[in-house]
């Protein structure tokens, strides 16, 4: 199983071996050069004072002499090197480690290797010296020049490669055990914090297979410690779970209320239309409930078109501009308010209005606001009792217009305010009561109100139950 853990384990392990490879053959090239560089130094040095030596020897005639010899081998001894000596032709005439005489003497060098020789201060190789080592040495050749300039010979001094290579095992072995405790030490660091960081993200799995089997209220725990990145993913998948949570619990709760609501009026009309099917119904009585069934099926009708509204107002997010378009408030407000003047005066309701002098101009539906006015109205005159008082206020600010409206009657209790925008909510919970409603006009009403981007609130103290919402002003 390719988990968040193991794949960070296994990336970083990568990275980590790559970065010691990479590190070490630096490492190693750098000292290897170092140490190459010194050797072909020192050697040159050695080579430089042997040539003297020699070229002071030579000048007297005396380069077989026995000082020369023992101050060849003391040169060779104190610098931990070896060196030989030919004459001009390349043949071998001395060996520091046998001076007084040894097996090599009498061989020559080969013409190209000598042409080198001769042709430059100094010659620097490394590997075997056919007929004289076996062993890979660092190799410097310079040519002996007596006082005038002439060559009269060649020193040959070399060490071997042996300890710049023992050397260098020795750092590569050390090399190897500190990346050894290093990558140790980094893997059991990297598997504490790994596995640290991902339990959240596995008790995030777990949660979410729980939320997932129906387990609405499962929560992702906080996680002071986590990383930033962990705790924003925590609090948006408990925003997101809350949400969905709230969501079903509408869904389930929309199904309720319009099952309740559809069984009544489908429960009257079957029974009425099954009593004239059968005769129990006699046909006097038959147009009476002919009609009670045309009243339920166009409250049914309402219904639909209620519902399939807020469905396109949902849908759209909004009023689009090409439907906005600007109007007077108090004019609007008028216009509906003369349409409840049958029912106002059937209740023998007073009316108080308080409008501004001068008009107030907003861009919004005009349709969709005048619907709103309406439902408010209709919910005022509905349960204001008789004789009570009906307002109708309007003022405004330097950006927007505030519209109240009001109505005596009972005082509706604080728990029930933050529930009558709700979809399918009535105060009458027998619903028993207000047979034409639907529970819908206060959902419709925050609806609209929303859609244009504005605000509507409802208070309820002292008998006096009052709605406002507020439009945009235009100037």
């Amino acid at each position: 199983m390719r988990t968040t853990f193991s794949r960070t384990l296994f990336a970083f392990a990568v990275i980590m071996l790559a970065v010691l490879l990479a590190l070490g053959a630096v490492l190693q090239l750098l000292v290897k050069n170092y140490l190459e560089e010194q050797a072909v130094e020192g050697l040159k040095n050695d080579g430089s004072t042997i040539s003297q030596v020699a070229a002071a020897y030579y000048g007297d005639n005396t380069m077989s002499d026995k000082d020369f010899l023992l101050n060849l081998s003391l040169v060779a001894t104190v610098s931990g090197t070896d060196a030989v000596i030919c004459d001009a032709s390349g043949a071998l005439l001395l060996c520091s480690d046998a001076p007084l005489g040894c097996e090599h003497q009498g061989l020559v060098l080969e013409k190209g290797y000598l042409q080198q020789v001769l042709g430059q201060e100094y010659l620097v190789s490394k590997g075997k010296i056919q007929g004289l080592y076996q062993d890979a040495r660092y190799v410097v050749a310079t040519p002996i020049r007596d006082p005038s300039g002439e060559v009269f010979g060649v020193v040959i001094v070399s060490t071997p490669m042996t300890q710049t290579l023992r050397i260098m095992q020795r750092l590569s072995d050390f090399f190897l055990l500190t990346a050894i405790i290093v990558v140790v030490i980094a893997v059991i660091v990297t598997v504490v914090y790994v596995r640290r960081s991902s339990n959240p993200l596995r008790q995030m799995a777990r949660t979410a297979n729980a939320f997932g089997h129906g387990d609405l209220q499962a929560r992702v725990p906080n996680y002071p410690h986590a990383p930033e990145e962990i705790r924003e993913l925590a609090v948006a998948f408990n925003n997101m779970a809350s949400s969905l949570e709230k969501s079903e619990y509408q869904r389930k709760e929309f199904v309720a209320n319009v099952s309740h609501e559809l069984k009544t009026p489908m429960t009257t009309i079957g029974g009425y239309v099954d009593g004239i099917l059968d005769g129990t119904i006699d046909q006097a009585s038959q147009r009476h409930c002919l009609q009670i069934v045309s009243q339920e099926t166009r409250r049914l009708s309402r219904l639909v078109k209620s519902m399939l509204e807020i469905s396109r107002l949902q849908e759209q997010g909004g009023y689009p501009e090409e439907k906005k378009t600007r109007f007077d408030i108090a004019e609007c407000l008028g216009q509906v308010l003369i349409t409840f003047e049958q029912s106002i005066n059937a209740k023998n309701l007073e009316v108080q209005v308080d409008f501004p002098e001068l008009p107030l101009h907003t861009r919004a539906c005009r349709d969709a606001i005048v619907q709103v006015v309406y439902n408010l109205l209709d919910n005022g005159v509905k349960f204001c009792p008789q004789g009570g008082t009906l307002g109708l206020s309007l003022r405004s600010d330097e950006k927007k217009a505030y519209i109240t409206l009001s109505n005596t009657g009972d005082t509706i209790p604080p728990q029930e305010l933050s529930l009558l925008f709700d979809r399918f909510h009535k105060l009458d919970k027998s619903r028993s009561q207000n047979r034409e409603g639907w529970g819908l006009g206060l959902y419709i009403v925050k609806t609209i109100i929303c859609s244009h981007g504005e605000d509507i609130s409802v208070t309820s103290n002292h008998g006096v139950t009052a709605f406002t919402f507020t439009l945009p002003l235009v100037h």
